[in-house]
């Protein structure tokens, strides 16, 4: 996966606060905000575990599921899977390249891979 050009995307910018992307966000028409049913799973140890049998009962269940997942463990795609499929190339480029054009916008919001990956996976 080639990611587009983003020189500001920087790693000094890392900030605990959430008001970089709530603005990136406000920018892309509140993606987060138009999210099915969600479940958001945190922790040290047994996430990946905990998803994997979620995923199993709901899939019995015939119920779709997406998931976004840091950090993807083979590929990058991993991360975000719409309906048990990996995101293709085609549409995260797109999506990406939403996000940057959001960002770049005047006054421009610097942002770190994270945050960007993250609104990336709302969008989707």
């Amino acid at each position: 996966m080639k990611f587009p050009s983003w020189p500001s995307i920087k790693s000094d910018h890392i900030n605990l606060g959430v008001k970089r992307i709530h603005e990136l966000l406000e920018r892309l028409d509140n993606p987060h905000l138009k999210l099915p049913p969600t479940i958001h799973i945190a922790g040290t140890n047994g996430k990946g575990s905990t998803l994997a049998f979620l995923k199993a009962i709901f899939w019995e269940k015939k119920l779709l599921v997406h998931t976004y997942i840091s950090p993807h463990l083979v590929n990058f795609n991993e991360r975000i899977v719409l309906a048990n499929e990996e995101i293709s190339d085609e549409f995260l480029n797109e999506i990406l390249l939403e996000c940057k054009t959001a960002s770049e916008m005047e006054p421009r919001i610097p942002l770190t891979f994270f945050e960007v990956i993250t609104a990336a996976a709302f969008l989707a």
